[in-house]
């Protein structure tokens, strides 16, 4: 099974897609790790992603996509991928489709999770986390019980927020995201493969919709 999950920052895509890689058996791959991955491992296409990156340039669809299909011919794969950063337009996601069928694959579902945009501001700027065994907090929905104190490791004063999780910083991603995902959602509408789950649900009801679009049970 091969799937695209998007979302903007702060929808919780992170979270279900370990969970489908602890459930489901699948592998996330992520174009940004896979560059990076190939920079340090001074492969020849490390090497041109290094130089075009470092100049600034766009990067092209052809080498992304040569990148992507040594991805898919690794064995990990072979039970599916949870597609992350890619496709972004629509000549990334016809790319993709051709690198699936030349390896006899499809893809399966693209399950965007929805959000209220405010209600994710409000989510995201009220977090913050023990800088020593990383505990997540939020100011309005999760405070530790003794102000000071984290509950788990029950560091003193060890608190702290990410620089930018504030109003103008999360507001900018979503409208980079909105931006970034507009070209490609009508393109696999037509294909009848998106499918929207309330992202702004508890996490274990967002997982259960999930499952039930992985299952065929929309």
């Amino acid at each position: 099974m091969n799937i695209i999950l998007l979302g903007p920052p702060g929808a919780g895509k992170g979270t279900q897609a370990t969970r489908l890689v602890h459930e489901r058996g699948l592998v996330q791959v992520s174009t940004g790790d896979m560059l990076r991955a190939a920079v340090n491992a001074g492969t020849e296409i490390g090497r041109m992603a290094d130089e075009i990156m470092k100049a600034g340039k766009l990067f092209p669809d052809d080498l992304m996509s040569q990148i992507l299909g040594a991805r898919l011919d690794e064995p990990d794969t072979a039970n599916g991928v949870i597609f992350d950063g890619y496709p972004r337009t629509q000549a990334q996601a016809e790319a993709l489709d051709r690198l699936l069928a030349e390896r006899g694959r499809t893809l399966d579902h693209v399950i965007e999770l929805d959000v209220d945009e405010e209600a994710l501001v409000d989510r995201i700027t009220g977090r913050f986390s023990c800088a020593k065994c990383g505990e997540g907090y939020h100011d309005r929905y999760k405070l530790p019980k003794v102000p000071t104190l984290c509950d788990v490791c029950g560091s003193e004063n060890q608190f702290k927020r990410r620089p930018d999780d504030n109003a103008e910083t999360v507001r900018n991603r979503l409208a980079e995201y909105r931006a970034k995902t507009a070209p490609i959602l009508p393109y696999y509408e037509a294909k009848g493969l998106v499918a929207r789950v309330d992202g702004m649900a508890p996490i274990a009801e967002v997982n259960a919709a999930i499952e039930r679009i992985l299952d065929g049970s929309r």
